[in-house]
């Protein structure tokens, strides 16, 4: 990797860290025992992964259909 930035940083009074021409607005920080800091950029919201309920509710919707209990069927034709 190549470096893009490089400076000092301090801490101001309330250990707070400013980094310049950031490109993100979020960071997962990841700090190490050895006082390594590691900041990956991050979504304010992580993505998750598709709830258990929701598979069961799809497993549900699946096996009806299979069983022929669906709905009637919708008219689009006005769309």
């Amino acid at each position: 990797m190549q470096v893009v930035n490089n400076y000092i940083a301090h801490t101001d009074s309330k250990k707070r860290i400013t980094l310049r021409k950031s490109k993100f607005k979020y960071y997962d920080v990841k700090e190490y025992d050895n006082g390594c800091l590691v900041l990956e950029p991050r979504e304010l919201v992580k993505p998750k992964d598709v709830s258990n309920k929701a598979l069961e509710v799809m497993d549900e919707s699946i096996a009806n259909f299979e069983k022929g209990k669906v709905s009637a069927p919708v008219d689009l034709s006005d769309f």
